[in-house]
């Protein structure tokens, strides 16, 4: 499995459902390599909060929230309080806008980004597993392993940067809530972007 996983493979550790969990169910367990070609196993996080954010730098309404400066903040902001960020790249080869891992991490540079890690789902497997259909798409995971967040990461579905600045930022807002000892006002919203270009 290893030799597999250096290669760009993904897996889902422990599951035999393909149906994507809804908030409030166990978030799948996932080994993956990153864009420096280190292993990380969702588990392995437990006890911490963990944002996973579908990125494709194709994508205008990725580089709306890139380029604004948005998603870096919201990145630190997360980071900051000790949540882990984990970026995903679930595009696969074959498309005309996928980025090689030493691509995309440069790209990630270039942005200002703040991921705690870059993963490469080229197969698709956690993507699909999560019911990830657009770039971005966001899914927050709980310290005991629950899905408590999915959808997007604000509340104006647009390609327009302008707007950063008068929507709500959806995961701001549920971390903040969920830091607090409050629920999530806002578990599931509409995740709005372009199709991730999965391998057939």
């Amino acid at each position: 499995m290893a030799a597999a996983v250096a290669l760009g493979a993904t897996f889902l550790v422990g599951t035999t459902a393909f149906a994507a969990p809804s908030v409030g169910q166990q978030a799948p367990d996932f080994i993956a390599v990153d864009t420096r070609g280190q292993q990380h196993k969702l588990s392995d996080f437990a006890g911490k909060f963990v944002v996973l954010e579908w990125t494709n730098p194709g994508c205008p309404f990725v580089r709306k929230h890139y380029g604004s400066g948005n998603m870096a903040a919201t990145q630190k902001s997360a980071t900051s309080k000790g949540v882990v960020w984990l970026s995903i790249s679930s595009t696969e080869r074959a498309a005309s806008d996928y980025l090689k891992p030493a691509a995309l991490d440069s790209w990630m540079k270039e942005q200002g980004a703040a991921p705690s890690a870059v993963l490469m789902d080229e197969d698709g497997a956690i993507g699909q597993a999560y019911g990830a259909r657009t770039t971005p798409h966001i899914s927050i995971v709980d310290p005991t392993g629950m899905l408590v967040y999915a959808g997007a990461i604000d509340s104006i579905a647009s390609s327009r940067p302008d707007d950063v600045k008068t929507a709500t930022n959806y995961v701001n807002q549920a971390l903040g809530e969920a830091f607090g000892g409050k629920p999530i006002s806002a578990a599931t919203t509409r995740a709005y972007g372009n199709s991730i270009r999965y391998k057939a």
